[in-house]
């Protein structure tokens, strides 16, 4: 049995990992690829090694601490105490690999040294990840794309601006879950009659289902994904109709990646389309959520204004969002 091996920080794994690991298991009957993962970089080594066995579920993915020196000596003899033997075929993209597999007895297969089959480094990605998204997996691009969320008060224009505002960077959006949760639970219901309550378990649900849909739409987002509310936002809501917050709709929020929420001021007409609760709660839906936004350490907007001026605001933020380096942050 021919064993392969791969080392590489994988700082994220992209195309040019992915055409190297791809044609190294065609090569032998098993394959190691090692994670070297350091605390000081941005992207924890667990997630890393988590994409590479999504992208390569037939290879043995390890993830090992990076505290050796850039040492061929070094790496090759920690490599043979790993592994309790010394792999058959190392395949690398990089100069050092004739001296690393020689050291240990191995053969050495180079893989596309120039970048000519494969364009792009890991340094091209973190410098510009946005520019980039094209040359990572889903599950890799999906932590690079920007998301913006809007929450705030019924009838304050949030789904209007988030559609809009999917249109002007030719990108997805994901709506809002318990509207479509709560259409299904009164259709065919009289409308005299009393409404249903809310459960528990059922916000448990919408912010799982929220969150599992904005997830999945951030695979294939182009550079931002616009989501209107989130498994945060549902945790206030839950606090409105159940009268206490939820321990279980909380920690699914604490999950959620935000990188910028615009929550519109309820100080425009109130439209009653069957499904709201009514003008006299938005005062202390839109405060709560403001104190919510100002107690933690997020990026966050409040729109004014005109709808037109509101849209204006929230394309100004955006743009913003879009213009700040990765790795600066």
């Amino acid at each position: 049995m021919t064993l392969g091996f791969i080392v590489g920080k994988f700082y994220p794994p992209h195309h040019g990992h992915k055409h190297l690991i791809n044609t190294a298991r065609a090569q032998v009957d098993q394959l190691i690829v090692m994670v070297a993962h350091h605390a000081s970089q941005k992207i924890p080594g667990e997630l890393r090694k988590a994409w590479l066995e999504e992208i390569h579920p037939d290879c043995e993915i390890h993830l090992v601490p990076d505290e050796l020196d850039d040492d061929s000596q070094q790496w090759a003899e920690f490599t043979v105490r790993y592994l309790g033997r010394s792999p058959d075929v190392v395949f690398t993209s990089e100069d050092y690999g004739h001296e690393y597999a020689r050291l240990m007895g191995a053969q050495h297969v180079m893989v596309d040294r120039n970048r000519s089959d494969v364009p792009i480094s890991g340094t091209a990605v973190r410098s510009a990840p946005l520019d980039n998204l094209d040359f990572l997996e889903p599950c890799v691009r999906a932590f690079f794309v920007r998301r913006v969320v809007l929450i705030g008060a019924e009838s304050t224009g949030k789904t209007t601006l988030a559609n809009m505002l999917a249109d002007r960077w030719q990108t997805t959006w994901v709506p809002e879950y318990g509207r479509e949760h709560w259409e299904r639970k009164v259709a065919g219901l009289p409308m005299s009659g009393p409404l249903p309550v809310w459960t528990d378990e059922e916000f448990v649900h919408i912010a799982n289902e929220q969150q599992a849909r904005e997830n999945l739409a951030a695979r294939s987002a182009n550079r931002v994904l616009v989501c209107d509310t989130n498994a945060f936002a549902t945790g206030t809501w839950f606090e409105r109709y159940r009268n206490h917050r939820s321990l279980a709709v909380d920690a699914i929020g604490a999950a959620d990646k935000a990188d910028l929420y615009l929550i519109p001021t309820p100080d425009v007409p109130f439209v009653q389309d069957g499904f709201r609760d009514g003008e006299s709660v938005r005062s202390w839906m839109h405060a709560r959520f403001v104190e919510q936004l100002s107690e933690g350490r997020v990026n966050w907007r409040q729109l004014n204004g005109t709808y037109a001026e509101r849209l204006q605001q929230a394309e100004n933020a955006v743009t913003e969002l879009m213009s700040k380096s990765w790795e600066s942050e």
